[in-house]
């Protein structure tokens, strides 16, 4: 990589480094679920262990593995999925990586429907593509207007579904919109959806999959990690057209090697967990969000569209402040956010609330976001 790719990638790149709420702090600023991850599966990875699956696996992924996610995929009748179109990745970043490096290549035009993961964006920079940033509707949901400007002449789309950091779960007339748009190109949909199994009352996940017109088009990226509350096991995968995944499987073990082989049997047992297990957490969730609407709905100057499914709020406000500085601020004041422009330019003006904290820190942090918006007035202008 060149040294001016690699300043541009420093510049574009936005996400601070992970790190722990300080003491007296709260943090709302992690896309993490804080439940440990269920017993089961870690009873099988030790049993793993022990019985000596303490080696290299297949490159793609065990094979059991994936056969049964293979079974579990969303889709339209008409469309099988077997073990060979799917490969299991270290989480669902290296999923986003293998098939950005291995399909995309300098001068390539990718659109991104923005405010969006950062992740998205930068992989494209490392790859040496060009990213087209598409804002979105008011309500947070796509401009299908401005997509249609933009998506002539790309190489591919990516967003997440439901959608890291709006918390909108893209309905199913805009997927075959965006299936009709496309007609006739050749642009590849990558669609993230980490947050599937977090869709709140009212609300209908459709996977990209179902819609006829984007499923021969489409590579679907899946993780353990929001699911089953496996963020450290490091367990994702992807599926889609059969050359693209195996150009992406050849990108991922070039730049990773196979995956933990105790890990993925711990993934086989979790895909065996009772259905109320990860139901139990999802309402856990439907109640935080409800306290997020709750504390900030009808406060002067702050703006939050309900959150329609994974764990997010993102919170817009008229203080004339970047969103950099209102986080350094909250901090000063003990409460985490994620700052709105780490997700795109249409992010400035807001900042992003996680709901995958405990009620009580949900409720302190909360308070504190209202205290510094509201109950004190907007805060002074940025100093220098």
């Amino acid at each position: 990589m060149t040294a001016p790719r690699i300043a541009d990638l420093r510049r574009r790149s936005r996400r601070p480094a992970l790190a722990p709420a300080p003491p007296g702090a709260v943090s709302l600023a992690m896309g993490e679920p804080d439940f440990p991850t269920p017993p089961p599966v870690v009873e099988v990875a030790a049993a793993a262990l022990r019985a000596g699956h303490t080696h290299y696996a297949d490159q793609k992924g065990l094979p059991e593995l994936r056969a049964a996610l293979a079974a579990r995929m969303p889709g339209r009748p008409g469309r099988t999925w077997s073990a060979d179109d799917v490969v299991v990745t270290h989480g669902a970043t290296a999923a986003l990586a293998a098939v950005v490096l291995a399909m995309i290549g300098p001068g390539d035009r990718v659109v991104i429907p923005e405010p969006a993961y950062s992740l998205y964006a930068d992989l494209v920079v490392f790859a040496g593509g060009t990213v087209d940033h598409v804002p979105l509707a008011p309500d947070l949901h796509w401009d299908l207007d401005a997509l249609a400007a933009a998506l002539p002449g790309a190489a591919m789309m990516i967003f997440s579904n439901p959608s890291n950091p709006t918390g909108i779960v893209h309905r199913e007339q805009e997927l075959k919109a965006l299936g009709d748009l496309l007609d006739g190109s050749d642009v590849l949909v990558v669609s993230d959806e980490a947050y599937h199994r977090l869709v709140y009352p009212g609300h209908v996940m459709t996977s990209a999959l179902e819609i006829e017109s984007l499923r021969d088009r489409t590579v679907y990226v899946q993780t353990f990690s929001k699911t089953y509350a496996m963020t450290g096991w490091r367990v994702g995968y992807l599926a889609g057209p059969r050359e693209v995944v195996d150009a992406a499987a050849h990108a991922h073990r070039t730049g990773n090697g196979s995956l933990n082989t105790a890990a993925q049997h711990a993934a086989l047992a979790a895909l065996d967990l009772p259905d109320g297990v990860v139901g139990a957490m999802a309402e856990t969730y439907r109640r935080r969000r409800e306290l997020v609407v709750e504390h900030l709905s009808g406060v002067p100057g702050l703006r939050l569209v309900p959150p329609e499914g994974a764990f997010y709020g993102f919170l817009r406000y008229d203080a004339g402040l970047p969103s950099e500085v209102v986080v350094r601020e909250l901090a000063e004041r003990k409460v985490l956010v994620r700052a709105g422009a780490e997700y795109g330019p249409s992010g400035e003006g807001h900042v992003r609330i996680s709901f995958a904290a405990s009620e009580d820190d949900l409720r302190t942090g909360l308070t504190r976001v209202v205290r510094y918006f509201g109950d004190e007035g907007y805060p002074a202008p940025a100093r220098p």
